[in-house]
């Protein structure tokens, strides 16, 4: 989501806010990339509590990188945790929870996505057909393939030029 501004003397700054689930990859590149421009601000999406959710971070180093984004958060929201309303039925559904939480709550989904089917429950192309279904605006920057980033007016009406 985004706040627009052309930086004429009175206006407002062009201010980006980005929700992602942190997980490792283009998740954080893309977080990182956004938190350097002035302003930015990150809502971190976790499927599960933080605690929980590392578990699925192979190396330390992976999970303190979480732990460092996950603190430059201005809020964080938690799809499985004890006593919350939105409890997921496992973990599977906790991912494909989080992804689906993305989408409806942004004004355009950057999908880093090698065009091929997920591995799992709530991957990225799960999610890139859910916000088609949806009519969520989509940027798909191809990680396989030659060629720019494909993008996806959607249906919600909002423009992408």
């Amino acid at each position: 989501m985004f706040v627009p501004g052309d930086g004429e003397k009175g206006s407002a700054p062009l201010v980006f806010s980005i929700s992602s689930s942190l997980a490792e990859g283009a998740d954080r590149l893309v977080a990182e990339e956004i938190l350097r421009l002035p302003g930015s601000e990150l809502e971190a999406v976790l499927p599960l509590t933080a605690d929980n959710y590392e578990q699925d971070f192979a190396s330390f180093e992976s999970k303190a990188e979480f732990r460092s984004l996950l603190r430059r958060a201005r809020r964080t929201i938690v799809m499985k945790a004890v006593g919350d309303v939105r409890v997921a039925v496992n973990r599977d559904e906790a991912y494909e929870a989080a992804g689906r939480y993305v989408a409806d709550h942004c004004d355009l989904l950057i999908a880093v996505w090698d065009g091929r089917p997920s591995r799992g429950r709530g991957g990225t192309a799960e999610i890139v057909a859910y916000a088609r279904r949806k009519g969520v605006p989509l940027a798909i920057v191809p990680t396989e393939k030659r060629g720019g980033i494909r993008c996806e007016r959607g249906g919600r009406g909002r423009k992408l030029k």
